[in-house]
């Protein structure tokens, strides 16, 4: 394997443990360890459509909705395709499931993701969206 190559595949699995943290962050309702993940002008917009723009607003939000999210189900995130738009910066398509007893819902995360100057990489601009049941 050549040096860019194994760069390419260590920033891949860095990125897919960033997604790693953000479902243990979410399965374990822990605004501090999601909001980690952050870069401090990042952008974040919820399924509902709500924009949220830098780390104080997305702090405000996920520390008001997620440890008072009622939800007792299972979340899992899969890194489903990675572009490297730059060597530093990322389009990372996600599978978002949500599993409660008797149903599912699905979510189509992308998360645009930068590659901090000390190797870590940060959630930059980011659109949670909800997949709706195809009703045919």
């Amino acid at each position: 394997m050549n040096t860019e190559s194994t760069a390419h595949a260590a920033d891949i699995e860095a990125i897919e443990q960033v997604v790693a943290t953000v479902e243990h962050s979410q399965q374990h309702k822990n605004p501090d360890e999601f909001l980690a993940l952050f870069h401090p002008d990042a952008v974040w917009t919820t399924s509902g459509g709500k924009v949220l723009i830098g780390l104080d607003a997305i702090s405000e939000f996920t520390r008001e909705v997620l440890p008072a999210d009622d939800w007792d189900g299972k979340v899992t995130y899969e890194v489903v395709h990675v572009f490297f738009i730059r060597p530093d910066v990322a389009a990372v398509k996600v599978r978002q499931l949500y599993l409660t007893p008797g149903d599912a819902s699905e979510g189509a995360p992308l998360y645009v993701m930068s590659k901090q100057d000390d190797g870590r990489w940060l959630l930059t601009a980011c659109q949670n969206t909800a997949v709706v049941a195809d009703e045919q």
